[in-house]
C-alpha cells in the first residue's frame, strides 16, 4: 500500500471517528485498558470516542509544571487527563492532522473555559511534529503509531527524541503485532486503518526507539483482550453474536476484524463478517516506555 493511500484512508476514518457520540461504547473500552471510574470522570464530555488500545496515563508519571505532548490527540481523551496532572503551569499539547478531530477537540476545550488553558491542539504529523526541540518533558500516544506507513515509522521515533528534553520521556500504547501477519491481513487497507495491518513487531519498535537515541525501553504486553472491539455494542454491552461494525461501511473482508480506532454511535454500520478470528492471535496492546539518553 502506498503512504497516499493509507494517509487518505486514514483521515477519512478519523473523521468519520470524530462523529461518534456512543459514552457506553467508550467507557467499556477505556476501562477494558485500565481507565479507572475516577479517570473517566474527569474528562471533558465527549472526549472518549472509544479509540483507547491502553492507559499511557498509567505510565507517563505526570508532574506540576511539565510539558506533555501527545501524538494522535485526537478528541482530548488523554491530552486533558494529561492537563489536570501537570497543572496551570504546565502544558498540554495535542498534535493531530484530522481537521474533523481538532475541531471537536477545541469545541471541547471552549466548553472547559478557564481550566484548559494550559491545553492546545496544533494541526500537523507526528513524523514531522511542529514543535520546537527539546520542548516536551514527556510524550503520550495511544493506538497513533501504528497507523504511520512502515517505511515512515522510524521518522516518529526520531521527530519524539528531537522534540524531548535531554532526560525526557516517551509513555506511549500501541497495538504490535505478536508474529508476521497473513497475506490477507497484511494487504486489506480496511485493516490497516483497523489498527491491525499495521501493527509492527515488538524487535522492530524496539530497534526504532534506540537507533533514535532512547535508552531504558521497556517494552511490555498488558494482555489486554483486544476482542473487546468486536464484543461492544454501541451502549457498552457485549454483543449477542458476531455481527460487528464496520468503519467504512464497504461490506465483509472475509475476517472478522473491527477497528480499535472504530467510530462510535450512527457512523459505524453493522457487517456479518463470514470467518471469526481472534484478534488476540494475531496483535496485541502493548505499553512502551523509554528514556531520551
Amino acid at each position: 500500500m502506498e503512504s497516499s493511500q493509507i494517509y487518505k484512508q486514514v483521515s477519512e476514518h478519523y473523521s468519520a471517528a470524530s462523529k461518534g457520540t456512543s459514552v457506553g461504547y467508550g467507557t467499556t473500552i477505556a476501562k477494558s485498558f485500565g481507565y479507572s471510574e475516577d479517570e473517566l470522570a474527569n474528562i471533558p464530555e465527549g472526549a472518549n470516542l472509544g479509540l483507547s488500545c491502553g492507559n499511557p496515563m498509567a505510565i507517563a508519571s505526570l508532574r506540576e509544571g511539565e510539558t506533555v505532548v501527545d501524538l494522535g490527540s485526537g478528541a482530548g481523551f488523554d491530552i486533558f487527563l494529561a492537563s489536570s496532572r501537570i497543572g496551570p503551569q504546565g502544558q498540554a499539547i495535542g498534535i493531530d492532522m484530522n481537521d474533523d478531530m481538532l475541531a471537536r477537540a477545541n469545541k471541547i476545550k471552549s466548553s472547559k473555559g478557564a481550566a484548559a488553558d494550559n491545553v492546545t491542539f496544533i494541526k500537523g504529523v507526528i513524523t514531522e511534529i511542529p514543535l520546537e526541540a527539546n520542548t516536551a518533558d514527556c510524550i503520550i500516544s495511544n493506538c497513533v503509531i501504528n497507523l504511520v506507513p512502515a517505511p515512515e515509522k522510524p521518522l516518529v521515533f526520531k521527530e519524539m527524541h528531537r522534540i524531548l528534553k535531554p532526560g525526557g520521556r516517551v509513555a506511549v500504547s500501541d497495538i504490535l503485532a505478536r508474529k508476521s501477519l497473513p497475506q490477507k491481513l497484511s494487504d486489506d487497507i480496511a485493516m490497516y486503518v483497523g489498527c491491525i495491518a499495521g501493527a509492527s513487531q515488538l524487535a522492530e519498535y524496539e530497534g526504532w526507539l534506540r537507533g533514535a537515541g532512547f535508552d531504558e525501553v521497556i517494552i511490555s504486553d498488558t494482555k489486554g483482550d483486544l476482542n473487546v472491539y468486536l464484543d461492544t455494542a454501541e451502549d457498552g454491552t457485549k454483543k449477542a453474536d458476531c455481527c460487528v461494525p464496520s468503519a467504512t461501511g464497504a461490506g465483509c473482508t472475509g475476517v472478522q476484524v473491527t477497528s480499535c480506532c472504530s467510530p462510535a454511535g450512527g457512523a459505524r454500520t453493522p457487517t456479518r463478517m463470514s470467518e471469526k478470528t481472534d484478534l488476540n492471535e494475531w496483535v496485541g496492546s502493548y505499553k512502551i516506555y523509554a528514556v531520551k539518553k
